[in-house]
């Protein structure tokens, strides 16, 4: 999509007699709001004056929008507002004038059904609070999951010089002398209490010591994939997706971003200029090397739709195909993300894996990510107690000896996920890569999480389970529950892990063999929806292979009796959702957002 030209000129209906024109600047905040004469320009200072701003904030210097997604109900982002406050230092003394404005914040813990279903209102909110304000350039302050794309969405779909500044991952988390991580220790420790090795005391005890600082998950999960997606791409300050929430070093690198905004729009180097193909295939290679989540395709997807770039499930999956794995960390690991900070966070990686990057691709340094990387340093720990030169361990290894090669996330398809379908291989069981079991399936997660604990479920650890409706249109909005709790009678003797398949998402903090994403969804009629319990379903990870082995026949005569679910809803957001939703090898984005439409400044609202 094209930019709209502009509706008016900057002094339209706005000149008095006897009066000039003010002199463009270029800059959108003062040719159209704060540099124009008459009764509009004395509209837009004089009510801003009321905040106590003097004249010189209003005298062409570049106007800064601070996109805060702060709140109490989303605790990953608790601590923004602070964070701001080190933004706006460094762009005010950059000579900017900064003005934090709020979006609406979705907190994974909290916000029901999923935060997903409100991903694309964030944009929607992000995309007209910026092109209906005077606003030169943004910084996103992110954390929670969706708080990061979906910012990165809504200023794509603007196109003006844009930062990100994540919040930062929380402290390790500690129980009985262990470091634990958030949410991985969650469905772990479910599964141990399920099967009575955790006493419901210790299971009391453990809440209390996850989460112990403000910051996201510090397990490799969505927020901090999403930390280092901005990074990869070259939207955020090198070195700034791993910073603990609570270190200062993280409210120093706000600071700088504030100062780097400024120059930006002097440069007028846009979010367009660096969210090119070579960004998005840097970004794939470094998921892949540092184990991260399966969300990050759907929310990588959906922003290159934003910015008119051409990026399929195919190109990911051949991007990820071969790097290798380097980051040891919870769930895929052992260590967490204040770890991996202290080991070189994701500049180590890059420069680990430099040969596989497209180096030249530009950054928000105004320099390209080669450049960024080219000191970067990976470091090797020191096991507590040991005096200097003792043996060490490494949270980031080596790329000569990685964890393992090509186990970022896999792109399935087949008859049963014909449009594609993924599964995260680095938390996958080695021994289920390769599977053919007797589908048990269910029609909803309500479904199964009734049938779970049913001591004569008619399953063993070879069964396939399958969980339909849980897709973008058919939940509403594709909530994290493709990683099924283990069957109560299983985990009581020991299995840990099954084949599970759903069109569903989970939790970045999440493992398993777990296939999600199946599209096209049961809900619109996908092969997903025609499964029954006893069909055989192959898998086959390295052969990229998803089968339902039952007749064409047979599966046709099924379609012919499908119906498609009510809708889940007829009112409000929700209803729009579902009404224009585009599947999950789209981004799930809306269907009439994707694309930009610029900065274009809008009628006069006097």
């Amino acid at each position: 999509m094209t930019d709209v030209p502009p509706t008016n000129d900057p002094a339209e209906g706005d000149v008095l007699a006897g009066e000039s024109a003010p002199a463009s600047t270029g800059r959108r905040s003062f040719d159209h709001w704060f540099g124009e004469h008459g009764r509009n320009g004395f509209i837009h200072r004089s009510w801003m004056k009321s905040q106590g701003f003097s004249e010189e904030a209003f005298d062409g210097r570049p106007v800064i929008g601070i996109c805060n997604t702060w709140s109490e109900l989303t605790p990953c982002n608790a601590h923004l507002r602070r964070l701001a406050d080190s933004v706006k230092r460094g762009v005010w003394q950059a000579g900017g004038f900064p003005l934090e404005f709020p979006v609406m914040s979705l907190g994974e813990t909290l916000l029901r059904p999923t935060a997903m279903l409100f991903r694309n209102l964030l944009s929607m909110d992000v995309e007209e609070s910026l092109r209906g304000n005077p606003i030169d350039g943004v910084v996103l302050l992110t954390g929670c999951d969706k708080t990061t794309p979906g910012s990165i969405m809504g200023a794509a779909s603007v196109d003006l010089p844009t930062m990100v500044v994540t919040g930062g991952p929380m402290l390790n988390g500690k129980f009985r002398g262990c470091d634990i991580g958030s949410g991985t220790a969650v469905w772990r420790f479910t599964q141990d209490l399920n099967a009575g090795r955790m006493s419901a005391e210790d299971f009391a005890a453990a809440e209390g010591g996850q989460s112990r600082s403000n910051g996201h998950c510090m397990t490799m999960g969505t927020a901090s994939t999403m930390a280092c997606m901005a990074e990869s791409l070259g939207l955020q300050l090198t070195g700034g997706a791993a910073i603990p929430a609570v270190d200062s070093r993280r409210y120093v690198i706000a600071q700088k971003t504030g100062q780097r905004i400024v120059e930006m729009v002097k440069e007028d180097l846009k979010i367009s200029d660096i969210l090119t193909r070579d960004a998005f295939a840097n970004a794939v290679r470094a998921n892949a090397a540092i184990g991260g989540s399966t969300n990050f395709v759907i929310h990588l997807l959906a922003i290159a739709g934003r910015v008119g770039v051409d990026v399929t499930l195919d190109d990911i999956d051949e991007w990820a195909r071969g790097v290798p794995w380097l980051v040891d960390l919870q769930p895929s690991g052992k260590y967490l993300m204040e770890d991996f900070y202290y080991a070189g966070g994701l500049p180590a990686v890059l420069k680990e894996i430099l040969p596989l990057l497209k180096t030249d691709a530009i950054t928000v340094t105004g320099k390209t990510i080669g450049e960024n990387v080219a000191n970067a340093e990976r470091i090797e720990a020191t096991y507590p107690g040991g005096a200097p030169g003792s043996e060490t361990y490494a949270v980031i290894r080596p790329v000569g000896d990685p964890l393992g090669s090509g186990a970022g996330t896999a792109v399935l398809k087949g008859n049963l996920a014909p449009d594609g379908a993924v599964i995260k291989q680095s938390a996958a069981s080695e021994r289920l890569s390769r599977h053919r079991g007797k589908a048990l399936v269910f029609s909803s997660i309500e479904e199964y999480d009734k049938a779970v604990e049913d001591p004569d479920l008619d399953v063993d650890e070879d069964t396939v389970l399958v969980l339909q409706n849980a897709g973008p249109r058919g939940y509403p909005g594709m909530p994290e529950v493709g990683n099924m709790t283990i069957p109560r009678k299983l985990a009581e003797i020991g299995v840990d892990d099954m084949v599970r398949i759903s069109d569903a998402r989970m939790s970045g903090t999440a493992y398993g063999t777990v296939v999600l994403h199946v599209t096209p969804e049961a809900a619109v009629g996908g092969p997903l929806a025609l499964v029954r319990t006893g069909d055989w379903i192959e898998l086959d990870v390295p052969a990229r292979r998803l089968h339902l082995d039952v007749p064409d026949e047979e599966l046709e005569k099924r379609r012919a009796d499908w119906q498609p679910p009510a809708p889940p809803t007829d009112r409000g957001w929700a209803r729009l959702y579902v009404d224009h939703v585009t599947q999950a090898n789209q981004g799930c984005d809306l269907d009439f957002l994707v694309g930009r439409t610029g900065s274009a400044v809008g009628r006069q609202s006097h």
